[in-house]
């Protein structure tokens, strides 16, 4: 029973070690953050844009990631980071959803994270504040924001 279980957790641990190496490094993760929270604090849209991963995006979905990432640039970042994901956010990212014009798009990598934003606007009347996020996800060594593409 011993050697049984030593044998599986061997091929455990041979079929996880690719995908360990994989893994971004909590320095990467760290310039992402930064990288976004300057872009968008200073209103950088060109940089907020290079962190979206557009390979093969639809033209309607990248148009609409485009807009929705500079909503509120220039606003203060209350709170930013990279966090898990749960079960529920996996089944999110995994479903395909319907375009306006009727056909299915999926994202184009698979989130390993995501990054949650939270923005406090003030005025000489009143503030308030606003939290949102978007899927982050690996690919060749980067962290990117994954744009849909057409499902298949």
């Amino acid at each position: 029973m011993k050697i049984i279980v030593a044998t599986l957790a061997a091929c455990l641990a041979a079929a996880l070690a690719p995908a360990a190496g994989l893994a971004a490094t909590p320095a990467q993760e760290q310039a992402f953050v930064d990288t976004y929270r300057k872009a968008f604090e200073g209103k950088d849209a060109k940089t907020l844009h290079s962190l979206m991963y557009t390979e093969g995006a639809d033209p309607k979905a990248l148009g609409f990631y485009r807009m929705m990432t500079t909503v509120g640039m220039g606003s203060k970042v209350a709170s930013i980071a990279l966090v898990d994901l749960t079960a529920e956010d996996r089944a999110r990212a995994d479903k395909t959803t319907p375009s306006p014009d009727g056909r299915l798009l999926k994202l184009s990598l698979r989130p390993v994270k995501k990054l949650v934003i939270r923005v406090e606007t003030k005025t000489a009347d009143s503030s308030s504040t606003g939290t949102s996020e978007v899927f982050v996800a690996e690919h060749e060594g980067k962290l990117w924001i994954p744009v849909p593409v057409a499902a298949k």
